[in-house]
């Protein structure tokens, strides 16, 4: 127990569901390599990275020496930043030259989550690609984004490849796609470094559960379908009671045996490694070092003089059914239990009576299997990518086609191949679900929180695009922006773990939101062992933990807060 992973290879991607410990366990494998005297980088390419938390340094776009580790340095891509300079490079050259109606109809172009999408992937090639760029490093280590988003940066390479070999109108008037022939030899050498088992190594991050396992084989088959061979797997957070006889800590040995020992075949042959589980946080390089050298655990004082503890999700559903109907959206980090509490609000409100859908915008997300039965009144749904590009596709051809000759229309089809497509498309999905809360209760299990409020932000530029494909807009895209700021319409709930990393980067989100006009109707603190009423010393010293993050969250953040219990 507690193996790190050994990195051999030069490049390393942690990778998984989010929540299940990326960004520590890249951490802590990069300080393990440092410390035994190589130089290394950490990188995020995480929208909603919190690398600069867990190493205690504040980072930017460049590497930056983490105080108190020689040789370990680490940098974030920021997304919105990338897209700035991205979009300079492609619109600077002609200022001065174009007229000023010219240069703003380019920047427009260059607006929107599609330039954001392509800029970090150029960023993240130049890192993988381009070995000057890293030549001084002996190791890179990417900590990646949640599991959707990071095959969808694994692939993009493929695709715009693909997309660039096909083209025969030079990328025509899609803006953001301006010289990415410029870019091919380098998306080529991105392609075969991940391929290469002796250049780069892919580890699997998952925790003892039956949904993070099968999202870590979902990852393992689509990466071996991009060529990738190179793979291992890391099981964190393995717990073990010490003594039987606590009904919380039971169950949580027997959840965890349960579910390794129901791992799938294929990943279950990965070489292995398993960490157990770290009673307090991983911020901070003395945590990081516990990671691979736990101590015994030692018993935990229980503090009788916490004051009463926020209530339970009764008395919220209860509020959100007295309106009758609406859109619910479950916010926060990935693999805080969105999905479990978006699937127990929809449930309540179905067996009050209520006609119900239950949804969701992550590519990730598995809400069929949070919903124990078939219950009347409620029905689930899932925003289904290739489904809505293809339904998309086939009416900007339909109406926007019609009148083109060979050429036009042969030009319209390429820029409907690009990548870029699909955010449109899922977009339009979005708001259609969003429109039904009209006379219905909408639950949406939404994507986290980087890619959401990427989806938010892409409201105006949607917009745009659907002019320049000369597309309708449809009434409930109009209509979307209104009715996710009418707080009678949308009720959002943050749903964060008391732990410092959820519970800051639900306190971003917020501000996030703030800035978009729309303030959350909630928080829930999700699977508290504070309040579980656990006597196991290891899991009573987790709840200890809670505490200031419990009383940050209800004394400065939120005026309605809501804790759950971890169950047995």
């Amino acid at each position: 127990m507690n193996a790190l992973p050994i990195i051999a290879t030069r490049h390393a991607f942690f990778t998984g569901k989010g929540g299940v410990g990326k960004t520590s366990l890249s951490c802590a494998c990069g300080l393990a390599l440092a410390e035994a005297g190589k130089r290394v980088l950490i990188v995020s390419t995480d929208p909603a990275s919190n690398l600069d938390e867990v190493l205690g340094t504040q980072l930017t776009g460049v590497p930056t020496a983490i105080a108190g580790a020689p040789g370990l340095f680490a940098l974030n891509i920021d997304p919105e930043a990338a897209a700035r300079d991205y979009k300079e490079r492609m619109v600077g050259p002609y200022r001065g030259i174009l007229p000023p109606a010219a240069i703003a109809s380019m920047e427009e172009q260059f607006s929107g989550a599609c330039t954001v999408e392509i800029a970090a992937f150029d960023e993240f090639a130049k890192l993988l690609g381009d070995a000057s760029a890293t030549s001084t490093f002996d190791h890179v280590i990417f900590d990646t984004a949640p599991t959707g988003h990071t095959l969808r940066l694994l692939t993009l390479p493929s695709a715009w490849t693909e997309f660039i070999a096909s083209s025969t109108g030079g990328a025509s008037c899609l803006g953001p796609l301006a010289g990415l022939e410029k870019q091919k030899a380098l998306y080529a050498a991105t392609v075969a470094q991940l391929s290469d088992a002796a250049s780069t190594t892919i580890i699997l991050v998952s925790r003892p559960e039956k949904s993070a396992l099968r999202e870590a084989e979902r990852t393992r088959g689509e990466l071996a379908e991009l060529g990738v061979s190179n793979l291992r797997l890391a099981v964190n957070g393995i717990f073990t009671a010490l003594h039987s006889g606590d009904a919380i800590a039971d169950a949580m040995t027997a959840r965890a045996a349960l579910s390794l020992a129901a791992m799938p075949p294929a990943l279950a042959a990965l070489p292995r490694h398993e960490i157990g589980y770290v009673a307090k946080g991983t911020v901070g390089l003395d945590s990081l070092r516990a990671l691979g050298h736990p101590l015994p655990p030692a018993a935990a004082p229980l503090n009788a003089a916490y004051p009463a503890l926020p209530p339970g999700l009764d008395g919220l559903i209860a509020e959100i059914a007295a309106t009758g109907h609406g859109i619910i959206m479950t916010m926060g980090k990935g693999g805080v239990g969105k999905t479990s509490i978006a699937a127990a609000i929809a449930t309540a409100l179905a067996r009050a009576g209520h006609a119900v859908t239950l949804s969701t915008t992550d590519p990730a997300a598995h809400v069929a299997d949070a919903v124990a039965a078939d219950i009347p009144g409620l029905s689930v749904t899932r925003i289904d990518p290739e489904a809505e590009v293809a339904l998309y596709r086939d009416e900007v051809l339909a109406k926007a086609g019609a009148d083109l000759d060979t050429a036009g229309r042969a030009m319209l089809e390429e820029d409907l191949r690009s990548p870029c497509t699909e955010e449109i498309a899922v977009f339009r999905a979005f708001a259609r679900t969003v429109d039904q809360g009209r006379d219905r209760f909408v639950v949406l299990d939404t994507a986290p929180t980087g890619h959401t409020i990427l989806l938010l932000d892409a409201a105006q530029a949607y917009h745009r695009e659907v002019l320049r494909t000369q597309a309708e807009i449809p009434e409930a895209v109009r209509d979307l922006l209104p009715r996710l700021r009418d707080a009678e319409y949308t009720k959002t709930i943050i749903v964060t773990l008391a732990e410092a990393t959820p519970v800051h980067e639900a306190e971003r989100l917020q501000a996030d939101l703030a800035r978009a006009g729309i303030t959350p109707f909630a928080w829930v603190i999700n699977q508290s062992l504070l309040a579980s009423g656990t006597t196991d010393p290891v899991l009573a010293l987790r709840g200890q933990y809670e505490i200031p993050f419990i009383q940050k969250v209800t004394r400065d953040l939120s005026k309605r807060t809501v804790l759950i219990p971890w169950r047995a």
